[in-house]
């Protein structure tokens, strides 16, 4: 007989643990603090459950963390439904978790404020980025359940007010898993359509998990990008969700939405009248200041005795008249005997008064160029004389170039 009563190999002894221990603890609860969360690529999700004294490996299987509404990260602390398990490659034990939920805090209310915190960071709450709402819209759109209360209600604010306004109704669940994209879906058509004024979402109130469409990051990131602007109606006035927030106007109820994005028709009346009010004044006032000014000039002296002012304006176009037609005698006396003088002096300068007293021009028969020198005359050259009256034909038969004789 061998001196060992039982001699187990690793990985028997390994299994005998795993079994004792899946026996033993098949489903218990556990409290603690998450760390070191990891998440591969196969979609589990391993981390480390601790207290103050001691450490419990575990692990989500992808399919349980596909249905957990919120981000597991450390320090978060949690209670967990699970069994104990032994991992036989590494002969490690660890607890195998089938539910989860954040401690002293619901599971979906985690993930609002974890949503609510990425989404703010992001900038899709900043009031810089809020587009106006229309005074007064001529058309407005609505996405909501067809059979709901929230259409009801928004109808009767509409038929009350402004029973003219065109509403068109893009059909969307508001609650169950298929809503939230039904939700995004419809606010991208109406803004693909470019067909309304403004877009009213929402639905009556109801519990978080009734509402939580609306805190879906699908719906958010549809209305922040939507052109059209988004009034979110979601819940009773104490509720709020993520659309609120990236919303551009957040109304308490449907019913205050369609109160919101119509102006009331008496207070637009009002307003009317008031303006109406406050033109009538200004223009009295214009025709009281109109009226003042055309008396003061009635009684000016002006308008009181014409006649006199256009005499006077008479009499000085007379005296005017005198003294230019003195001045142009003067003128025109100064201009003859500036005239006369001219005259003069050019008859002296002619020529021809030169001749009168004796002189001849004698000029080249060929070309009648002026002869000056007798050095320029030749002999036989047959030259013009002009005199004060006619002129004659001469042969050159002597030239003197010293004393000009012939």
């Amino acid at each position: 007989m061998s001196k060992y009563d039982k001699v187990y190999t690793v990985s028997e002894i390994t299994r005998e643990i795993k079994f004792l221990l899946e026996e033993s603890f098949p489903s218990v609860w556990v409290q603690g603090e998450i760390s070191n969360v990891r998440r591969p690529s196969s979609g589990h999700c391993y981390f480390t459950l601790k207290d103050g004294e001691s450490r419990l490996q575990a692990v989500i299987y992808r399919a349980v963390m596909e249905g957990l509404p919120y981000k597991l990260t450390d320090g978060l602390a949690v209670v967990a439904l699970g069994g104990i398990s032994v991992y036989n490659r590494r002969g490690s034990y660890q607890f195998k978790i089938r539910k989860l939920e954040p401690k002293g805090l619901g599971a979906l209310q985690l993930a609002f404020e974890q949503l609510k915190e990425k989404l703010k960071k992001e900038g899709l709450f900043d009031p810089a980025g809020k587009k106006p709402i229309p005074l007064l819209p001529s058309k407005i759109g609505v996405v909501t359940s067809p059979t709901g209360a929230a259409i009801r209600d928004i109808l009767n604010v509409l038929d009350r007010r402004f029973s003219n306004i065109h509403l068109i109704l893009y059909p969307a669940r508001v609650q169950g898993d298929a809503a939230a994209g039904e939700i995004a879906r419809a606010i991208g058509h109406l803004n693909s359509l470019d067909l309304v004024d403004v877009i009213i979402v929402g639905r009556g109130g109801g519990s978080l998990e009734d509402l939580w469409a609306f805190n879906e990051e699908e719906v958010a990131r549809a209305i922040f990008k939507s052109h059209i602007p988004v009034v979110s109606a979601v819940g009773h006035e104490i509720d709020f969700t993520i659309s609120d927030f990236v919303a551009d106007l957040r109304a308490p109820t449907p019913s205050a939405a369609a109160e919101m994005v119509i102006s009331k028709r008496a207070e637009l009346f009002t307003t009317l009248d008031g303006c109406s009010r406050r033109l009538a004044s200004r223009m009295g006032n214009i025709m009281l200041r109109a009226e003042s000014s055309v008396d003061r000039l009635r009684d000016h002296y002006v308008f009181k005795e014409p006649s006199n002012i256009i005499n006077q304006h008479s009499q000085t176009v007379d005296e005017m008249e005198g003294r230019l037609s003195t001045a142009t005698g003067h003128l025109i006396e100064g201009m003859d005997r500036r005239l006369k003088n001219t005259g003069d002096r050019l008859r002296v300068l002619n020529p021809r008064s030169v001749l009168a007293r004796g002189y001849s021009i004698c000029v080249r028969e060929e070309g009648g160029s002026v002869i000056t020198d007798a050095a320029g005359v030749i002999m036989g050259e047959r030259v013009v004389a002009l005199l004060h009256r006619g002129s004659f034909t001469a042969t050159v038969e002597e030239v003197n170039p010293q004393t000009g004789k012939k």
